[in-house]
């Protein structure tokens, strides 16, 4: 989900809020506080996908009306990362992560409780409306303190992301297994969120503006090429085994293998933990090897994952091939958003823009599409459907390349 980053990057021009004179909080240097605001907001939104399954029973309805009812939070999502921008300049970037990143366990609290898919898809919009504002104000600081700062950081912020997903997960598996409903869990989190919010960015103030040229900011739609498409084509499988792994897993875990609730959380935190150990290695692949080669190497390692996911005889090859998907899904995204910015026939923030959103609709309408697979012919299938998308990434990887 965080690795939609260039679509804030590219809007970092958003005037910041006024600094304010609150103290309270721990004083963390500006990067340190960026990981905790990637971690905080990855925890809050991470927290219901390991209840799924129990959500599911108590609505009684299978994976497809599942999967329609959470588009709610896409839709949410795309709405805010399309139009966020004129809200947040009154709102303020403080305000803006201080208020909605607790916002996010609200609305999952309350998502919790939906008698039917119609009701959580009602109840996941404003959520997903969190989730895109709080998106762009996370990539935008974490892209401003960077250029402060005068060195990388945005890897290692999503890796941090990844971790507080793979904590979400973690802590979902335990209280699943000691029998507490997702209700309470949900609620619960709502006060610890909060907690973690005022203790880790209680002293947030967002960093200098960056100088952005004139005419640099994108379209709300930027147009894409041929060669955008081509970069998207790069993208498609890792978004749709990231959001399917998020979405399916623990659903997975459950229907194929009869596992336990701890299982079927672990099998969220799984990907999202190999994930976010492999971003902490990435800039050094990618400045040993090139780009191609990099990402030729993480999309065999994500199809071997999807295979053991689709094939495994037992949880133990399951959770095997979910923590190669987690690996094969770590740089793909970035190493395409890169090279979008490196070409040299429309204005960087364009195409950096056109490859993001559609890539962004990919990763949050496709999990959601793929329950009417798991519905009409197995779980198993919502990941073996992903396969040939896995091929055809490899064939486009080559753009990544090409800059003309």
């Amino acid at each position: 989900m965080a690795d939609a980053d260039p679509i804030a990057m590219a809007r970092s021009g958003l005037p910041r809020s006024p600094s304010v004179g609150h103290r309270w909080g721990l004083a963390l240097a500006p990067q340190i506080r960026v990981f905790a605001a990637f971690f905080l907001y990855a925890f809050s939104l991470g927290s219901i996908f390991p209840r799924l399954g129990e959500i599911q029973r108590g609505m009684g309805v299978g994976e497809g009306a599942l999967g329609l009812a959470l588009i709610g939070t896409a839709t949410g999502t795309l709405v805010s990362l399309s139009f966020a921008g004129p809200l947040l300049e009154r709102m303020g970037y403080r305000r803006a992560l201080l208020v909605l990143t607790p916002l996010v366990a609200v609305f999952f609290a309350i998502a919790s409780w939906a008698s039917g898919p119609l009701v959580l898809y009602f109840c996941l919009v404003p959520a997903g409306l969190c989730i895109g504002m709080v998106e762009i104000v996370v990539n935008v600081e974490a892209d401003r303190v960077e250029h402060q700062l005068g060195r990388r950081i945005m890897n290692r912020a999503h890796g941090f992301w990844s971790f507080g997903f793979f904590a979400a997960g973690l802590m979902g598996a335990g209280v699943s297994q000691l029998g507490i409903s997702p209700q309470l869990h949900l609620m619960v989190m709502v006060p610890v969120v909060l907690l973690a919010v005022v203790l880790l960015l209680g002293r947030f103030s967002p960093a200098p503006l960056r100088e952005v040229a004139a005419g640099d900011a994108p379209p709300h739609f930027a147009r894409p090429t041929l060669a955008i498409m081509t970069l998207v084509c790069v993208t498609l499988s890792a978004m749709l085994l990231e959001g399917a792994g998020a979405d399916w897993s623990a659903i997975y875990m459950r229907d194929v293998f009869a596992a336990s609730p701890l299982l079927c959380g672990l099998a969220v935190a799984t990907g999202a933990c190999t994930q976010g150990l492999m971003r902490f290695f990435a800039d050094g692949l990618v400045d040993r090897y090139s780009p191609v080669g990099v990402a030729r190497g993480l999309l065999s390692v994500l199809g071997v994952g999807a295979l053991l996911v689709v094939f495994a005889p037992g949880p133990a090859w399951a959770l095997l091939g979910l923590g190669l998907m987690g690996v094969g899904t770590s740089g793909i995204f970035p190493l395409a958003m890169s090279a979008a910015a490196q070409r040299v026939d429309r204005p960087a923030a364009v195409n950096v823009a056109a490859l993001a959103q559609i890539s962004f609709v990919v990763f949050l309408l496709g999990p959601p599409l793929l329950g009417q697979v798991a519905e009409h012919w197995g779980v198993r299938w919502a990941f073996g459907m992903c396969l040939p998308f896995v091929l055809l990434s490899l064939l486009a990887a080559g753009a990544l390349g090409k800059k003309d």
